[in-house]
């Protein structure tokens, strides 16, 4: 089987998967976990088998025309380099992981069949997008997932909650989508084709007419799609849904599109010296905000989310300095260790009887409880925060490298502030990462929350997901930045010397500096303990989150209401805490500019519709019925009045003629 016909099968098995799960999920139920893991799976091994055959090499490129359009033409085209397929073994591999986890987490969960095939559709779509070659089909799938998200996120849609984050979720990727999708035609106008090489090479040639608005147009969808600031208000919010599809989300699809089409496009930007700089200030304002909103964070997985806004802050930084190798080799080493935090957040949340509002302030002995979820989500927080030899220090430290490189006037065609305003921001994120992690792992396992009532060990397909996504995140940087030049267009993905020193110094502060905090907020809250916590019922871990978001309490139990006072986070964001806490009020920002005017605009239209659209309409009816109610007095029935008026008619029709005689 050759290698176009592997890859053309890589999308279309979870996409069959899908179609096939949710005609078979009420007839015939069994079928539904099969159906859900397999195709996956198979797709995960076909992803693979393309990864090895290309090797690196030479573009995969194979097209034929979709339909004739009299104009740009659009076809049905693959381009498979290096960086597609190695993100798309990612992408395969960690829906696979979230499909075997979910079959333990939502194994009551009476919607199951549906979600299920709705992570498949996902999964389906993010390959898509990894291995299309014409910007037009990409674009399918880069709408498919906007859709997916929106039902997923609004999984548990009884809840207010779930609803709200659904509906955020889609109408601010939107709101960056229509720009992206003028962008894609503006682009493809200048370039007289969709076709991705195609406007590479017009790129090459210096074909491209406006490359600024071009580039800006685009940036305005990745900001949306891989929530950039501002537009990344959205991805807290979407912790609404189910703990798998944040997993999901977060590490392998939605998110990682947006980088990874600035990744395939690279050029189109570089051709842009001001979007460029755009690109590079986005990165840093979205790595240094998203990090003090971390660690602000009670909710574990608000927590998560932000700390992923800030590491797509790091990949597009490495892209703002013209690095895509850098920026994928973070985007691959992210998506494992981040699909191993969400999914032990899973693990933990339901262990300790708690909901996803009010996680880690409640949190007590977990240690004990949960030790696959506490060692393996040990190892993703040290990737995380790049302490060494973990994934993350190793991607981290290239992004790093390449800002240096920038700004040192090293890489040509990439403005020197750029390097300068990604590396400044790079360390300030490296060092509040290590700080909201230590927090995180200290909150979590070592706080002082009161302890729920243990209902049992995890089902064997969470922990086991666990223990497979630890490999990658322990041991994938260490190799990976030996092999991955290859398959990068052969840039040196290895670590500096400098930032490597300045990068683990500021992690070691900031890791040490938390934790002094938390023993010095400990032995004061020691004198002010947490009160008890009731017995909780049993429950799947899936119902039991979606039942603690509606209600807003804890899932098992009652606590003592107010924060504990054993967060170092407060110490040590000290005033800043409650504007961090809240996204620096970036929702009321919004609200103001774009919610209340759009309310108060359909305020105006409703009054206008109801009191002027109606009144003529009811006008409108009125008048023939007053005609019809003195037409109708005149049909009495009588035959005598009938022959009176007759009678009476026929005389002044006479006298009229007389007198117009006699007049004549």
């Amino acid at each position: 089987m050759t290698t176009t016909t592997l890859a053309v099968l890589v999308p279309l098995l979870p996409f069959l998967g899908a179609a096939a799960g949710l005609f078979l999920g009420r007839i015939a139920p069994g079928f539904v976990r099969p159906l859900a893991v397999l195709p996956s799976l198979a797709a995960l091994a076909l992803a693979a088998v393309v990864a090895v055959r290309q090797g690196g090499d030479a573009a995969i490129d194979s097209a034929t025309e979709l339909t004739p359009t009299g104009s740009v033409p659009v076809e049905l085209a693959l381009h498979i380099d290096g960086f597609a397929a190695l993100v798309a073994v990612l992408v395969a591999f960690v829906a696979t992981c979230v499909q075997i986890y979910s079959t333990g987490y939502l194994r009551d969960d009476p919607r199951y069949p549906s979600y299920a095939a709705l992570v498949s559709l996902f999964t389906s779509a993010m390959l898509l997008v990894v291995y299309s070659g014409d910007l037009i089909v990409l674009l399918v799938g880069w709408e498919v997932m906007g859709i997916c998200s929106y039902f997923l996120v609004g999984h548990y849609w009884e809840t207010s909650e779930a609803r709200a984050a659904s509906i955020k979720a889609f109408l601010v990727t939107k709101l960056g989508d229509v720009p992206f999708l003028i962008g894609l035609f503006a682009l493809a106008t200048d370039a007289g084709s969709f076709r991705i090489t195609e406007v590479l090479s017009t790129v090459a040639s210096g074909g491209l007419h406006h490359p600024t608005l071009i580039a800006l147009l685009l940036l305005a969808g990745v900001a949306g799609k891989s929530a950039q600031f501002p537009l990344h208000t959205w991805l807290p919010d979407a912790m609404a849904g189910p703990t798998p599809v944040s997993a999901l989300i977060h590490a392998a699809t939605m998110v990682a599109a947006g980088v990874y089409f600035v990744a395939r496009l690279l050029p189109v930007f570089e051709a842009s010296s001001a979007a460029m700089v755009v690109l590079a200030v986005m990165a840093a304002v979205t790595m240094a905000g998203s990090g003090l909103a971390a660690l602000a964070q009670d909710d574990i997985k608000r927590v998560l989310a932000y700390s992923t806004i800030g590491q797509l802050g790091y990949m597009t930084g490495a892209l703002a300095v013209g690095d895509r190798g850098a920026a994928v080799f973070h985007l691959l080493s992210h998506g494992a260790f981040k699909a191993l935090l969400f999914l032990a957040a899973g693990v933990i949340i339901h262990a300790s009887g708690t909901n996803s509002l009010a996680a880690m302030s409640r949190m007590g002995n977990l240690r004990a409880r949960v030790p696959d979820a506490f060692w393996t989500m040990t190892v993703a927080l040290l990737a995380l925060a790049a302490i060494p030899p973990f994934s993350g220090f190793f991607s981290k430290e290239s992004v790093l490298g390449a800002a240096e490189h920038a700004a040192t006037g090293d890489t040509a065609h990439i403005p020197g502030a750029a390097g300068w305003i990604v590396l400044g921001a790079g360390l300030l994120a490296a060092l509040l990462t290590a700080a909201y992690a230590t927090r995180l792992w200290l909150l979590a396992f070592h706080g002082r929350g009161v302890e729920a009532p243990d209902h049992g060990r995890q089902p064997v397909a969470m922990n086991a997901v666990l223990w497979v996504l630890a490999v990658p995140s322990l041991a994938l940087g260490g190799l990976a930045y030996r092999v991955l030049p290859d398959w990068f267009d052969g840039h040196d993905l290895t670590p500096t010397l400098t930032t490597s020193v300045l990068g683990t110094g500021v992690a070691l502060v900031g890791g040490i500096v938390t934790y002094g905090a938390w023993r010095h907020t400990t032995a004061f809250a020691a004198r002010a303990p947490l009160g008890a916590v009731a017995a909780h019922p049993e429950g799947d871990a899936g119902l039991v989150e979606a039942e603690a978001i509606a209600s807003h309490t804890p899932a098992y139990g009652d606590v003592a209401s107010a924060p504990d006072p054993a967060d170092p986070g407060r110490l040590l964001l000290g005033p800043l805490h409650r504007h961090a806490a809240s996204g620096f009020h970036l929702d009321a920002v919004y609200g103001a500019l774009f919610v209340r005017p759009v309310l108060a605009a359909a305020s105006l239209v409703r009054f206008l519709d109801r009191e002027v659209v109606d009144t003529y309409v009811r006008g409108a009816g009125t008048l023939p019925r007053l005609l019809g109610a003195a037409v109708r007095r005149a049909q009495t029935g009588n035959l005598q009045t009938y022959v009176s008026a007759l009678l009476a008619g026929t005389v002044v029709l006479t006298v009229a003629v007389l007198l117009v005689a006699t007049g004549a």
